[in-house]
């Protein structure tokens, strides 16, 4: 099998619940990477409902969706 061909993994998927968005983010800060901060808060974000969490923040859709994509630009990247 070629890489190309396997599917990309969604953690979102595996998260069913307040006590699974609490420690998968936990993890993440704990190690304290921003791209994965970045990255858990965007799997949470879609577990979640990511329109839900735009009506419930005052936040439009699609800033969520850009400021938690892989194109957002957590503080370790900034020049």
């Amino acid at each position: 099998m070629k890489i190309s061909e396997m599917m990309e993994f969604d953690a979102s998927k595996y998260l069913k619940d307040e006590t699974d968005y609490r420690l998968y983010l936990a993890q993440a800060f704990e190690g304290g990477d921003p791209v994965e901060i970045q990255a858990a808060l965007g799997d949470v974000a879609k577990a979640r409902g990511m329109t839900a969490l735009a009506r419930e923040s005052g936040i439009a859709r699609e800033a969520l969706y850009r400021a938690l994509s892989d194109k957002g630009m957590p503080s370790s990247r900034r020049s």
